[in-house]
């Protein structure tokens, strides 16, 4: 396309046959131009927007003596728009998900305190309970299993260690439910 010096030569050179088409696409180069001079991106949306305008706004006007500077002053107010527009939604100020820093990986206060509160209530009931629970709990918490505290506390069989384990963690649970 011939450019800015394309709508210059249409206007020195009076051409009568110049259609309002032709006119239309040297302006959008201009246009184009304009709007990438004062925005980093959308020129040619803005060009277009533009154009569209003056087709359906201004069918009368087909001399370049009119059109260019309108056509300016319209995509003057598409930019200034379009900027309004991102301080408003306040994508003028984003910060990158990347650049933003990752949370971590403690508990928030209200989880440090529940689960104190929690353990403090775990070591009331466990108190409360007898010997032979404390001792199989205890046990338990240290990685042996049922087999292995058998053997320890000398417990003929395996399934009265089973109910007792059973008797111990529901009173345990009905202690909590306190």
């Amino acid at each position: 396309m011939a450019g800015l010096r394309g709508v210059g030569n249409i206007i020195n050179a009076d051409l009568i046959n110049v259609t309002r088409d032709q006119i239309l696409e040297l302006l959008r180069e201009r246009i184009v131009r304009f709007a990438a001079s004062r925005v980093a991106g959308g020129a040619e949306d803005i060009a277009q927007e533009v154009l569209l305008l003056l087709h359906e706004k201004y069918p009368a006007l087909d001399r370049v003596e009119d059109l260019l500077p309108l056509s300016l002053e319209i995509a003057r107010f598409k930019i200034l728009a379009a900027q309004r527009k991102t301080v408003r939604r306040g994508e003028n100020t984003q910060v990158s998900v990347d650049d933003l820093p990752l949370a971590g990986g403690d508990p928030d206060p209200f989880e440090q305190a529940a689960r104190h509160e929690r353990l403090e209530q775990l070591e009331a009931a466990l108190k409360q309970l007898g010997d032979r629970c404390r001792k199989i709990f205890c046990l338990k918490l240290q990685g042996l299993s049922l087999v292995d505290i058998q053997k320890q506390m000398k417990v003929g069989s395996l399934n009265t260690l089973y109910t007792w384990d059973f008797r111990c963690r529901k009173e345990l649970q009905e202690r909590l439910q306190k």
